[in-house]
């Protein structure tokens, strides 16, 4: 990924991140060289290596997890609050649009999860991310005896160790900090949570 200096953040910020905003893009190419995505939920897990890894699932009915194992790595892009910004809102002067945004790539090569249980295992870290640990928190305990088993034919689990993450946080580093200030309080006001995280992202990276 393009990451001028000014835009980088540390690989910490970048789990922080793809943990905050799992909802993801999975992109790996064939022998063809095509690529092919897949809409997914990710988790990043910390298992002690330099990166960690991603454990997700997709439908064994789509082709893309008969790409895993391939020579090439794959690429996961994780997206968080992102924003328009209008150079009206800037003190006076020749100023053009722009878009602010906070993003992470992260790159591996996917290893299915080829073991009932391990399966297993993915689904309900997966549910206990999602449901929290509260009395009404869905479990595969809920599921009828051997229909969690079941349903893990219908999917492929996989493992996606990870050999590097970039992150990259765009929030207006390159404008002096009047017109800073200026954007944050335009997006503080909108009714848009994306444009009022993207905010708070925007105060995180002030001098």
């Amino acid at each position: 990924m393009y990451i001028p200096k000014l835009f980088e953040v540390s690989e910490a910020t970048g789990r922080e991140i793809m943990q905050a905003h799992s909802w993801a893009l999975l992109i790996s190419t064939g022998d063809t060289g095509a690529p092919v995505a897949s809409h997914l939920a990710l988790l990043w897990q910390d298992d002690g290596s330099a990166h960690g890894h991603l454990i997700g699932h997709m439908a064994r009915a789509n082709p893309h997890w008969k790409l895993f194992g391939g020579a090439a790595e794959s690429m996961v892009m994780f997206w968080g609050p992102h924003a328009y910004v209008s150079p009206t809102w800037y003190a006076p002067g020749p100023k053009v649009p722009t878009w602010n945004y906070v993003t992470v790539h992260a790159y591996g090569r996917p290893e299915i999860v080829d073991d009932t249980k391990g399966a297993l295992d993915v689904l309900a870290r997966l549910a206990a991310a999602y449901e929290g640990t509260g009395p009404e928190a869905w479990t595969l305990d809920r599921l009828p005896a051997g229909n969690a088993e079941a349903q893990t034919k219908g999917i492929v689990a996989f493992r996606m160790p990870l050999t590097r993450i970039e992150a990259k946080a765009k929030l207006s580093q390159n404008r002096d900090l009047e017109d800073r200030h200026r954007v944050i309080a335009r997006l503080e006001a909108s009714d848009s949570q994306d444009a009022q995280a993207t905010a708070l992202w925007m105060k995180k990276v002030l001098p």
